[in-house]
């Protein structure tokens, strides 16, 4: 029986990058090599592609891949650039069709969506450099709307990359200045204090049009009070699964991840994550493209209900050819 070629995209330009070869050394692993000729497709982080060490056009280095696996972090990953290079290629990929990916990569966007979905999101406010404010202003345009602490983080990185926490109001102004000199846009939240969990969906898996895998219960490193990226770098994340959450807070956990991979109109899979808070679940963000690497949250979800990696790799691709 001929193999299936898969292409796996890895490494890119965004700030993830070490995670996504991470991910991309997982699912290179994880594969078969009596079912699937494996391509690793290098992206450097200046957006060049590279196969075999050669640096090619993207064209070229699809021309003879039947289905692509995206273990790109962030950036052109995840914004749908590289998910709109993968359909004017006809070639079939696994994950979020560029809109979706667009929409849930993007805080400010994905914050209005879900919201206006009814899901509870932590208190946010938007702030550009176009707004004509100092950040003095705009740190007191926030007070108005709620108080300290607050997270402030740039519009569309993902695992945690830039977030700064201000404790007091007399912070704020600093922290909003850096986020904005930095990235331009930013989200400044109101700090939302509870359990941390991470909450994955599957679609038609195990008979189940959109599949909850059992909720992770997030434990940060003893000398962190909060997310960081040295968090992610470095694998000391724990996710506990089964977790000790309730029946009931289980339920919720699981509707509230259903129904966001629903509003931001997401294909195969996604992972949400959430604080579970004494009135219940909130809803911080939704990724569309999960780490498969050590420290990360999906591959101890799947094995939590007897599966594994390599069969959550499989089903995906089987999705992404029907």
């Amino acid at each position: 029986m001929a193999r299936t070629a898969v292409g796996v995209l890895r490494g890119g330009a965004s700030s993830e990058y070490n995670l996504s070869l991470r991910t991309g050394a997982a699912i290179i692993s994880a594969l078969s090599e009596e079912r699937y000729d494996t391509r690793d497709i290098f992206i450097d982080k200046r957006g060049y592609w590279h196969v075999r060490g050669t640096p090619v056009d993207p064209a070229r280095a699809l021309s003879q891949v039947d289905v692509v696996l995206n273990a790109l972090h962030g950036g052109a990953g995840e914004d749908g650039t590289v998910q709109r290079i993968l359909d004017r290629a006809s070639v079939p990929y696994v994950g979020s069709r560029a809109a979706g990916a667009s929409a849930a990569l993007n805080k400010i966007r994905a914050h209005e969506t879900l919201e206006g979905a009814g899901i509870r999101m932590p208190r946010a406010v938007a702030l550009s450099l176009r707004d004509g404010m100092t950040t003095a202003e705009m740190a007191r345009f926030v007070f108005k709307q709620f108080g300290p602490p607050y997270v402030i983080k740039p519009s569309s990185e993902g695992a945690a990359t830039g977030i700064i926490i201000a404790a007091t109001l007399l912070e704020l102004p600093d922290a909003i200045g850096d986020i904005l000199d930095a990235f331009g846009t930013a989200l400044v939240e109101e700090f939302v204090r509870g359990q941390e969990a991470s909450v994955a969906v599957i679609e038609d898996f195990r008979n189940e049009p959109l599949y909850v895998l059992p909720p992770a219960r997030v434990v940060l490193p003893a000398d962190l009070s909060f997310m960081s990226p040295r968090a992610h770098e470095e694998g000391t994340l724990s996710h506990v699964v089964p977790s000790n959450f309730s029946h009931a807070e289980k339920a919720a956990l699981a509707e509230m991840a259903r129904k966001a991979h629903r509003a931001l109109g997401l294909s195969h899979f996604s992972r949400a994550d959430i604080i579970l808070t004494p009135r219940g679940p909130v809803l911080l963000e939704v990724n569309t493209t999960p780490g498969l690497y050590q420290g990360s949250s999906l591959p101890p979800m799947l094995e939590s209900v007897g599966s594994s990696v390599r069969e959550f790799l499989e089903h995906s691709i089987q999705l992404a050819r029907v």
